[in-house]
């Protein structure tokens, strides 16, 4: 199952070498939209981008309060001699049809995707970083459980979101089929360094682990020490109690 959809907009023609949709020199352009919320669009005019992502936004189930755009090169060359060249910012193939649409589209989405996640979790580090700031001045921290409970959830969501729905780790389909595919997936993979930033991604959420797991022994501390307080008074008091009664009890004889 998919996580993606591919649409096509403008005029279509076969092409006759039986490639499919081969994009020189034609007025149709792709959209890839991907479940977990990346957008791949290919031979779109700049001016036209909003256009198209307004299609998207009447049918998503929720918008982030901010958009992220990057740009990337696909360039087509019948007369290239291998079948595919990388450069600066761009790639360039022998011809670029369906599948070549979705093997570049889910590398680029991942990207953008994983850029949003590392966003994410970059806040949550500033938030433990001003945490020990404020516990390296004052000597103790006022974080409620439910606050920590929250960066918790909110550290565990994001990887199992970079895992599950982003499938960093999941070649393609196409990729698996078909050897030039796979060497734009690896090539591409590569280029936009997602195995080392998912590695800096996944220090960084270690960090926050362990500053979870200081901060989780802080409070479980600090309830200790009440409940040992609470223990100690109730046995105050119950001595108290017996003190008041046995005095009571002593009066009442004397009379």
């Amino acid at each position: 199952m998919t996580n993606y959809a591919v649409l096509r907009f403008g005029n279509f023609k076969s092409e006759p070498n039986g490639f499919g949709a081969n994009l020189s020199g034609s007025d149709c352009c792709y959209m890839v939209v991907f479940q977990y919320g990346s957008i791949v669009l290919f031979n779109v005019r700049d001016h036209e981008v909003d256009g198209y992502l307004k299609i998207v936004e009447k049918h998503a189930s929720g918008l982030l309060p901010e958009m992220r755009k990057d740009e990337y090169e696909v360039r087509e060359k019948p007369t290239l001699n291998t079948w595919m060249q990388g450069g600066l910012d761009y790639i360039m193939l022998q011809y670029l049809n369906i599948d070549g649409i979705r093997t570049i589209g889910s590398v680029l989405g991942q990207s953008i995707a994983l850029d949003y996640y590392v966003r994410q979790v970059d806040g949550i580090v500033a938030e433990f970083t001003d945490i020990n700031r404020g516990m390296e001045k004052s000597g103790t921290f006022t974080m409620e459980r439910k606050k920590l409970f929250q960066l918790v959830g909110k550290a565990n969501s994001n990887l199992a979101d970079v895992i599950l729905k982003l499938g960093l780790f999941e070649r393609s389909d196409i990729a698996w089929k078909d050897a030039k595919y796979a060497q734009i997936w690896e090539y591409l993979r590569d280029e936009f360094e997602l195995t080392q930033r998912f590695a800096t991604l996944d220090f960084k959420l270690k960090f926050v682990e362990h500053n979870i797991r200081f901060l989780q022994e802080i409070l479980q501390n600090r309830k200790s020490d009440f409940l040992e307080w609470l223990i100690i008074i109730l046995i105050g008091a119950e001595i108290l109690i017996s003190v008041y009664d046995i005095v009571h009890r002593s009066s009442i004889t004397s009379l």
